[in-house]
């Protein structure tokens, strides 16, 4: 990891440091496009075929079949169904106090307002399953889905020799989901947001994923014929703050779990003593020959950096203009620091609250903004599953009351028909 200090940094530095490693996403969208326009017009046999070339789909069902789910709970090891298990109750408690409550209000005699939510009807969840198989994704997404009540749940995952992993398939049933598609990548992505004459689109897709995956999603975002999107996504990201009080085994710890996730990952490291800094660079070398995904942790590393700053104030206004997917406050006293802390997708405090609490079972989602965009977006909830609406009911002595507003203001910006929908009904 590249060291700093930060008393030297100039305020274009310190801008230049919150940029992420940069991702050309031109080649990506070229490449795309083609795969949407195909499976846009030739719908579920143009994407089986990309399945074919991309996912290594060996033909047969693309549809997972109710079979396939009873066999997963059948065979999935008792170990992992209780982790499943455990950590979905933990996701489904956190997320039930999401669910967001309608109002009405009386804005004055004769004039009532109010809004309520309604889920998202038909909604696409992405599993990734490159490098890894994701089982705690499906629980991240589906959870919040069936809280909201979604109707209609589709699920895309690529499959590996024909077959989806027994986790991940245990995953989807304890969310509920029985409409579950053996398909990857943007070909995936394409299929659910234009659907087929046996496949119908859904409305908004959640879920992380590669370039290529983001790529098609930035797209179908933009087409009126496409679908909404939860957020753009970017690769894995963590930012720790430490102090002199922090177990260096711990915060190494904390960054390689990060490092891990591919080399495009970045991970960031901020303290108050330069001492304390080194300390960590020594164990995160001693850490990282005991990993097996050691390669991407230390190409991840490559693009990494800590700063020595002079207090964690400092270290906390730097963390603000960085806005990381995760933050760690390795720090004593962490809980106090709570009000400073303006941007970031999920915050853990404490030298016992690793990332990976939250990754599993501690209760949050950890499908967050990464890139910067925990300036302007949450991580997923309930809520985005769902959307308002607003609702009003007038009387006529209302109506009078609020007339004379409306009509001037529709006669300002020279719109007479908004002014005698009002007239006509005072004259009726």
């Amino acid at each position: 990891m590249k060291k700093y200090f930060y008393k030297n940094l100039n305020p274009k530095e310190l801008i230049d440091l919150t940029k992420r490693p940069a991702v050309d996403f031109s080649k990506a969208f070229e490449a795309v496009q083609v795969i949407l326009n195909d499976i846009k017009k030739n719908g579920l046999k143009a994407a089986v075929d990309y399945a074919k070339k991309f996912d290594s789909f060996i033909g047969g069902e693309i549809r997972v079949t109710p079979e396939e789910f009873r066999e997963a709970e059948k065979y999935i090891d008792k170990k992992t169904k209780k982790a499943l298990q455990t950590a979905a109750a933990n996701i489904g408690n956190f997320h039930k106090k999401q669910f967001p409550k309608s109002y009405s209000i009386e804005i004055q005699k004769g004039i009532k307002c109010s809004r309520e939510f309604r889920a998202i009807e038909n909604v696409g969840l992405y599993i990734p399953g490159g490098s890894a198989v994701l089982p705690s994704t499906m629980l991240m997404l589906g959870i919040p889905a069936r809280i909201a009540g979604c109707k209609r749940v589709v699920v895309c995952s690529p499959a590996k020799d024909g077959k989806i992993s027994f986790p991940l398939l245990y995953a989807a049933k304890i969310c509920g989901v029985t409409e579950f598609y053996k398909i990857g990548g943007a070909q995936a992505i394409a299929l659910m947001a234009y659907g087929d004459s046996s496949i119908p689109k859904v409305n908004k897709i959640f879920g992380p994923g590669s370039q290529y995956v983001t790529a098609a999603k930035l797209l179908v975002s933009i087409d009126p014929e496409g679908a909404a999107i939860d957020m753009p996504a970017g690769p894995s990201e963590l930012l720790v703050i430490a102090d002199k009080n922090t177990n260096t085994v711990f915060a190494a710890a904390d960054l390689l779990s990060q490092a891990e996730h591919g080399p495009d990952s970045q991970v960031v490291l901020l303290s108050d003593s330069e001492e304390i800094i080194e300390k960590i660079d020594s164990e995160l070398v001693r850490q990282l020959n005991n990993l097996p995904r050691k390669e991407f942790a230390e190409k991840s590393l490559q693009n990494s950096f800590s700063i020595i700053t002079e207090n964690i104030n400092q270290a906390l206004n730097f963390s603000n203009m960085y806005a990381p997917e995760h933050l760690i406050l390795n720090i004593k006293n962490g809980d106090k620091y709570r009000n400073q802390i303006n941007n970031a997708g999920s915050v853990f405090i404490g030298r016992y609250s690793p990332e990976s609490a939250g990754d599993y079972a501690s209760g949050t989602n950890h499908s967050l903004p990464t890139s910067g965009f925990a300036k302007t977006y949450s991580g997923v909830t309930v809520e985005l599953f769902m959307k308002s609406m607003t609702f009003q009911k007038l009387s006529k002595n209302g109506l009078k009351k609020i007339a004379p507003a409306v009509e001037t203001l529709a006669e300002v910006e020279g719109l007479d028909a908004h002014r005698n929908a009002v007239r006509v009904r005072l004259k009726d």
